[in-house]
C-alpha cells in the first residue's frame, strides 16, 4: 500500500472508530438526577427566653431512632405498616440527628434549665434527656394526607440513672400537597408542636426538680 492510501485508510478507520464511541456513548443511560435534600426546621424564638430562675443542668443526649426510621430517606405510607420511600427526595441528614440541635435550642430557649448542654459538651449536668424516635411518615391512606411524628423522650437523674419522667409525644399534621415538599412542610410544623409540649412537660417545676 503507498504512502497516500496508507494514510487515508488509517484516517478513515479513525473516523470510523470516532462514530462507533459516539453511537455507543448515545447508548448509554443518563444518571439519575440527584434527590432533592430536604431540612428538619423550626422558627426561631419570637421573644427571648424567660429569666432563668431554676438551677438544675439538663444534657442532650443524642436521639436514637426505631427500626425503619435511621436513614435518610424520606417515609411515606398507602398501606397500614407498609414503609414506602420517595425516589427524589431524602432528608438531607437522618431524621434523628437532626433533632438534636433542634431539642438542645428548643429546651435552653424555654429557659426551664439553668443551662442545657449538648451531647459532646465537655461540662457536667444533673439531668439528661434520652430521646428516641418512633416514627415521621406521611400517611396517604387518608385525604388530605397526614404527616405524624412520634418521640419517646425520657428524663434521667445523671447521679442514680433512675428515669424520672417518660412519655411519648405525638403530633399529625395535614400535608398543605399531596406529594413529598408538602410532607416536609408538615414535617417541621409537627416538630414544632412536639418540642413546644416537650418543654412544657419537662419544666423542673412540674417534676419537682431541684
Amino acid at each position: 500500500m503507498n504512502p497516500p492510501l496508507r494514510h487515508s485508510f488509517f484516517r478513515m478507520a479513525g473516523l470510523a472508530c470516532l462514530l462507533s464511541i459516539g453511537a455507543c456513548s448515545g447508548l448509554l443511560p443518563k444518571p439519575a438526577p440527584a434527590p432533592s435534600l430536604h431540612l428538619l426546621t423550626v422558627a426561631a424564638p419570637a421573644q427571648p427566653p424567660p429569666q432563668r430562675s431554676a438551677v438544675a443542668s439538663l444534657r442532650i443526649n443524642p436521639p436514637q431512632a426505631a427500626a425503619g426510621f435511621d436513614s435518610r430517606r424520606i417515609i411515606y405510607l398507602r398501606e397500614p405498616h407498609q414503609l414506602n420511600y420517595f425516589a427524589r427526595h431524602e432528608w438531607a441528614d437522618t431524621p434523628a440527628r437532626m433533632l438534636a440541635p433542634l431539642l438542645l435550642a428548643a429546651l435552653d430557649a424555654g429557659g426551664q434549665f439553668r443551662v442545657v448542654l449538648g451531647a459532646h459538651s465537655a461540662g457536667s449536668a444533673e439531668f439528661s434527656l434520652d430521646t428516641e424516635l418512633i416514627r415521621l411518615q406521611q400517611d396517604f391512606s387518608q385525604s388530605p394526607s397526614q404527616v405524624r411524628l412520634t418521640l419517646r423522650a425520657s428524663l434521667l437523674d445523671n447521679a442514680t440513672r433512675r428515669v424520672l419522667a417518660s412519655r411519648e409525644f405525638d403530633a399529625r399534621v395535614a400535608a398543605p400537597s399531596e406529594d413529598a415538599d408538602g410532607g416536609v412542610m408538615a414535617a417541621n410544623r409537627a416538630v414544632q408542636q412536639v418540642l413546644n409540649e416537650m418543654v412544657l412537660t419537662l419544666a423542673p417545676a412540674r417534676l419537682a426538680l431541684p
